[in-house]
């Protein structure tokens, strides 16, 4: 039995046997959680041998750490580990207290004192830059927001001063928003007469598989088409499998190589930028229209859809691990004991989750 490091947040007992029932499964969440996987597997293979012993150190202190590894063989527990603890900002959704979908400017959104904080923190999964088709007023992006995070994430994990159990935190977060920065709809609002606010990042434009069918924006909003570009599915076989990290099932493939030269690339704001142009130039384009839709999907969108997320993820791997390579080569995880059992009777919780 693994012990769990001491959280005021903490899971639904029957949510938690159920997982672990489960070898290599996990909740499905944007990207998806595959596509957070499938970063943090490309992220992987890229890592020194030293990163890896002390990235695996560190994720060893997350509260949900016996789930991630529960039937795992041995030899790929620490591998595992590494790509599902991508998916854990999104699990926290479901479980932790709510701060609102944007930040109102209070010293607890940028807060960084590890599992101790039990806030949900959404408006650290985009950056949305602004435009608008047709002369719509804008509204700056909020901040925190993605980039600041991700700054901020990286250079408390490289401090020497911060603890490990912070720096566990803080490398769950960094292995989900470096890949939710990559994604077109997490940096980006277009405003215009229908979405005069913006539309939160295409969630607001909604699509219809075929003609003839019902369409709702829960279900079929252009932000969670893109979440899914890389398929959908909760195995971190096969996200390993996409990294070419496992053997590849027949008709499968591989993630492409990212550019070298697009890797050197280390400023987050640049990152975002990028997304952001992606979204100009790929994501609203026909059959993309100018309102909240419903559009109907042309297969030369979903092809063009499909590659670009290839890529993006690619990427977003790449840079991870030049990141994570650079923060984690200096600092010294310091020895590991067998931490107490979470508590979780301090955390306010949703009604939902009690």
């Amino acid at each position: 039995m693994i012990a769990l490091p001491r959280s005021n947040c903490r899971r639904p007992a029957r949510l938690l046997v159920f997982l672990c029932a489960l070898p290599w499964a996990a909740s499905a969440d944007a990207w998806n959680a595959k596509g957070h996987m499938t970063v943090a597997a490309a992220a992987w293979k890229d890592l020194t041998p030293d990163v890896r012993a002390k990235a695996s150190a560190l994720l060893r202190l997350n509260p949900d750490y016996a789930v991630w590894v529960g039937n795992v063989p041995a030899d790929d527990v620490d591998m595992v580990a590494f790509v599902r603890a991508a998916t854990w900002p999104d699990q926290i959704r479901s479980t932790y207290s709510e701060d609102g979908s944007t930040p109102k400017g209070l010293p607890t959104e940028v807060q960084n004192i590890g599992f101790t904080d039990c806030f949900k923190h959404r408006y650290w999964h985009f950056d949305d830059i602004p435009f608008s088709t047709d002369g719509t007023p804008l509204e700056d992006p909020a901040q925190p927001n993605a980039v600041t995070q991700i700054r901020a994430l990286s250079a408390a994990l490289a401090s020497p001063t911060t603890t490990d159990e912070i720096k566990s935190y803080d490398l769950a977060w960094l292995l989900h928003l470096v890949g939710d920065i990559h994604q077109p709809l997490h940096a980006t609002a277009r405003f215009t007469l229908q979405s005069k606010h913006g539309d939160s990042g295409g969630n607001a434009v909604i699509l219809c598989p075929r003609r003839g069918m019902a369409c709702s924006q829960r279900f079929n909003s252009l932000h969670a088409f893109w979440d899914d570009a890389l398929g959908t599915g909760d195995s971190a076989l096969g996200a390993l499998r996409m990294a070419c990290l496992k053997s590849a099932t027949a008709g499968s493939h591989c993630l492409p190589q990212a550019s070298p030269e697009a890797v050197t690339v280390d400023d987050p704001g640049t990152w975002a930028q990028e997304s952001f142009q992606l979204s100009r130039s790929v994501v609203y384009r026909r059959p993309i229209g100018s309102g909240k839709g419903p559009y109907y999907l042309t297969q030369s969108y979903r092809t063009k859809v499909g590659s670009t997320a290839e890529k993006q993820v690619a990427l977003a791997g790449a840079r991870l691990a030049k990141l994570l390579n650079q923060a984690l080569v200096t600092g010294v995880v310091g020895p590991i004991a067998a931490p107490p059992l979470p508590d979780a009777s301090a955390c306010p919780r949703l009604s939902s989750a009690q």
